[in-house]
């Protein structure tokens, strides 16, 4: 959290972290209340169905504290709309997003970046494969993927979620080569021989980027909240920074 952040948390009456968009490792988790005081836990429905929030912001400030960037999801921005709509003032503090944090760490450039993708839990036979597909459009395009992975095998925001692990991501997007009609040439290769970075708890002190080949970084079990980026060709001293961060043979 910015010290902005921090300060305004502290100053409202009630605080309200939201669980399902976004989540913070446990061990942040525990350590919030020391940094802007008590708080309690709201899930999808309390925030998509916002009355009693919107009830107590129009008496007292409220913070709804949101992990990363507040405003990328719909969800939120949906409740700005209904502030606005109440005459409820309001005031968006961004935070430090996973977005921003992994293109810093991972030394590559960040104008080489094509669109991002999440990878969803399978809901029984359904898996769709356009989240492998954009991925193989970005690297034709010479460009790199930031993979987020999703959170709640659920799907319903109702419970605390599970983050995907970094040996599902990888199953799921073997699962999508098999079904998927693209002739990529990337698809050309077995998915656990591409290269990536595997990106976990950014932005905490057990933050961590390492690099290698999915088949390798599918083995790794430490780590709470993961990403993945899936490089197109290196240029320039993209190649050096990759190496950087091998994991050790």
């Amino acid at each position: 959290m910015t010290e902005q952040a921090r300060s305004v948390a502290r100053e409202c009456s009630k605080r309200f972290l939201e669980g399902y968009t976004a989540v913070l490792p446990p061990s942040e988790e525990e350590r919030l209340e020391s940094v802007v005081g008590s708080w309690e836990r709201v899930m999808r429905n309390e925030v998509e169905k916002p009355e009693k929030l919107l009830e107590l912001a129009s008496k007292q400030p409220v913070a709804l504290l949101i992990v990363g960037d507040p405003m990328q999801a719909t969800t939120h921005i949906d409740l700005e709309e209904r502030c606005a709509e109440r005459g409820i003032s309001f005031h968006v503090i961004p935070g430090l997003t996973a977005t921003a944090l992994a293109v810093s760490l991972s030394g590559l450039q960040s104008y080489r970046f094509g669109r991002q993708v999440t990878i969803p839990f399978s809901a029984g036979d359904y898996l769709p494969t356009s989240p492998l597909e954009m991925i193989c459009k970005n690297k034709e395009s010479g460009l790199h993927t930031l993979v987020l992975l999703d959170l709640d095998p659920t799907g319903m925001g109702l419970e605390r979620p599970r983050p995907m692990v970094p040996g599902e991501a990888v199953s799921l997007l073997e699962r999508m080569s098999e079904r998927t009609e693209s002739a990529s040439p990337s698809l050309d290769q077995p998915i656990r021989n591409w290269v990536g970075m595997l990106l976990s708890d950014l932005g905490t002190k057990k933050e961590r980027v390492v690099s290698g080949t999915l088949g390798e970084l599918s083995e790794i079990g430490m780590g709470y909240v993961h990403a993945f980026i899936l490089p197109a060709e290196f240029s320039g001293m993209e190649e050096s920074a990759f190496e950087r961060r091998r994991l050790p043979h």
